[in-house]
């Protein structure tokens, strides 16, 4: 019988990840891997979970370990604090730093996931490794999942590919309402269970109070990009993403405003007004530190820009040093430290870091 660990969250679909797993005949062992401590990590401002009785963490741990009584598999814990904090969270900050817009999840996904994850996992004896994840591997290699809507390769496209030869995802096939239909059939603890929101095993934050945990705010100008007129004043440049509309406090403008540009070095924020203004679209970007998932070097294929993204038609040209560059008709809001994916169809070639665009 073939050993499968399976990341338990203590959310449904994790949940339902391993009750298939178990019918389909696996010896199954949960993993469930603890990433964010509030007090070791200074986080107080913005956080709305300091006066519960128990912590968000503690309290999913608890509904995985329903879970796994209910399936009558074992349940181990891990402790990657310090790793989280290493390897996703001072990356978030020095994005942030520098002006860009980081992806922890993807991030998470590479260094903690599908690699720290999976060395403890192998301690465990396991023949394959399993997630709650939606996507599929076809061969060793990631695919979208049939739900479309809820397909998360976008956020996989970062790992390593080799890891792709010993991973299931076992709701490949499924939709969300399915797996619902599932967890509250078997019973299990997590059935109705809210879908977790927020940063990556951090959670929901006050996301403004919770940056002050870690970095300064510097306020400055924002200026109209056309006009160059000083028309209000930003709470720092890290609170804003290009294309953001929302949260500016600007009034007296006709149009919609839009976040266009940021000069880290002036620390002034760009705004632009009107959906269709030139300031917003670029018809090229150059995507550095590439993650090559298989050997095909394809010049015509999709690429998504943001997760809920559309797919869009684009040209490829492969540079040095890992790098590519992505040409497209128009994209509005292309943003640097954000990730770029490629796609053949349904197959993921993979994706990288949105170095600049034009």
């Amino acid at each position: 019988m073939k050993k499968v660990v399976v990341g338990i969250s203590g959310g449904v679909d994790s949940s339902v990840a391993a009750l298939l797993l178990k019918q389909q005949g696996y010896e199954v062992i949960g993993l469930f891997m603890r990433n964010w401590d509030s007090t070791i990590n200074n986080d107080y401002l913005g956080n709305p979970n300091l006066n519960n009785d128990i912590c968000p963490q503690e309290k999913d741990y608890n509904d995985a370990l329903a879970v796994c009584q209910k399936l009558d598999i074992p349940l181990h814990r891990i402790d990657f604090v310090k790793e989280y904090w290493d390897y996703v969270f001072t990356y978030f900050l020095d994005e942030l730093k520098k002006g860009r817009t980081p992806n922890p999840d993807v991030m998470c996904n590479k260094y903690i996931k599908f690699d720290l994850f999976v060395k403890e996992a192998e301690k465990l004896g396991a023949d394959y490794i399993a997630t709650g994840h939606y996507a599929k591997v076809i061969d060793g290699q990631l695919y979208k999942a049939n739900d479309k809507n809820k397909d998360q390769s976008y956020f996989l496209a970062y790992v390593n590919k080799d890891m792709f030869k010993k991973v299931i995802f076992p709701l490949q096939d499924l939709t969300k309402p399915e797996i619902r239909k599932i967890a509250s059939k078997y019973d299990l603890a997590t059935a109705n269970k809210k879908d977790s929101t927020g940063i990556c095993f951090i959670g929901e934050r006050n996301f403004t109070k919770f940056l002050e945990n870690y970095l300064p705010n510097i306020p400055g100008k924002i200026v109209n990009i056309e006009t160059n007129e000083v028309v209000g004043e930003h709470i720092g440049l890290m609170y804003y993403t290009l294309g953001q509309r929302r949260g500016l406090n600007l009034g007296g403008f006709k149009n919609k405003s839009y976040v266009a540009k940021k000069d880290i070095e002036n620390n002034i924020l760009y705004i632009a007004t009107g959906d269709e203004n030139k300031y917003l679209y670029s018809n090229e970007a150059i995507i550095e530190d590439f993650n090559f998932l298989t050997d095909k070097k394809i010049t015509n294929c999709t690429c998504k820009f943001r997760y809920r993204q559309a797919d869009i038609k684009c040209s490829v040209e492969y540079l040095e040093n890992n790098k590519i560059k992505v040409i497209y008709d128009k994209a509005k809001a292309v943003t640097p430290g954000q990730f770029c994916v490629l796609y053949d169809g349904d197959l993921c070639l993979g994706g990288g870091i949105i170095e600049k665009v034009k």
